[in-house]
């Protein structure tokens, strides 16, 4: 069993089609822009401010308007009138799919219990595995990272779905892995196909498909590993006198490999609206 978003348990269960639900994800995008969007839709910042912001969350761990305020681009007033117009404006996926009409109120009622009754046997489930796991500390730190920086960085939810074996992994072609050295070594890593991987890129650095490349792309995703080894040593490494040092992204081991020794390696699934991704935590023989 894996968490779903509800799309996907919908698409799934045959409940609407595949064109339904990316009519309903379009538009559901569409009436909720990042904080930066509406700010510079509303002529408060300009892109170059804009990107600014977004290029400081990359590095802290911190929400959009907060770094605003820092940055004196926005006062407090400005904010508070920004955060109520995208609560105002939000549309919920299943609220999206009935007013198109690709399933009605009660339906939606229906489906919505027991996708929620769904996500809470996946996550008992998936609790189940890591929490035993050697690794399972550092596995929980990095997924609940990855649940607050994907939003942030690239515009796009993101849970933990399943934990996978080695075998589940040839999909994943493309990986990007930081061997971690120090008082407490550790690896960690992100992997996916192809198409995933240029889809973070675009979404990264903000460019069209038309604009990114297979390198770009590898490079894109050992850029986020990066982000997420930063954040994950902060708060691994809390001793002060704790030291270490990190190796630049390797793209050059498989997936399968850096998940074969499953007495120190997870494998953790994620389902982002980007694509599917894979965490990998290790740690060395």
């Amino acid at each position: 069993m894996a968490a779903k978003f509800l799309g996907q348990f919908l698409l799934e269960r045959g409940v609407i089609t595949a064109p339904q639900l990316l009519a309903a994800i379009e538009a559901q995008r569409a009436s909720n822009p990042l904080l930066g969007e509406l700010a510079v839709s509303r002529g408060l910042l300009d892109d170059v401010q804009a990107r600014r912001i977004h290029q400081r969350q990359r590095v802290e761990d911190r929400r959009f308007g907060d770094i605003a305020l820092e940055l004196g681009v926005l006062d407090q007033a400005q904010l508070d009138g920004l955060l109520e117009a995208q609560k105002a404006g939000r549309r919920m996926l299943g609220q999206v799919l009935v007013d198109q009409g690709a399933l009605d109120a009660a339906q939606l009622e229906a489906e919505v219990a027991l996708h929620r009754a769904d996500q809470v046997q996946a996550r008992d489930a998936l609790d189940s595995v890591v929490g035993a796991h050697p690794l399972g500390a550092l596995a929980d730190n990095a997924i609940a990272l990855c649940a607050r920086l994907f939003p942030r960085m690239l515009g796009s939810q993101c849970q933990a779905a399943a934990v996978l074996g080695a075998q589940d992994l040839a999909d994943a072609s493309c990986v990007a892995h930081v061997r971690v050295e120090g008082d407490r070594p550790f690896g960690i890593g992100l992997a996916c196909d192809i198409a995933a991987a240029r889809a973070l890129a675009c979404a990264l650095l903000t460019i069209p498909d038309a604009r990114c490349d297979d390198a770009l792309a590898l490079d894109a995703l050992g850029e986020m590993v990066n982000v997420l080894m930063g954040y994950v040593v902060r708060d691994a490494l809390s001793d002060d006198d704790a030291h270490y040092r990190a190796l630049p992204p390797d793209t050059s081991v498989p997936a399968a490999r850096i998940a074969a020794a499953t007495d120190r390696s997870l494998a953790v699934r994620l389902e982002s609206q980007l694509g599917r991704f894979v965490l990998l935590v290790d740690r060395p023989a």
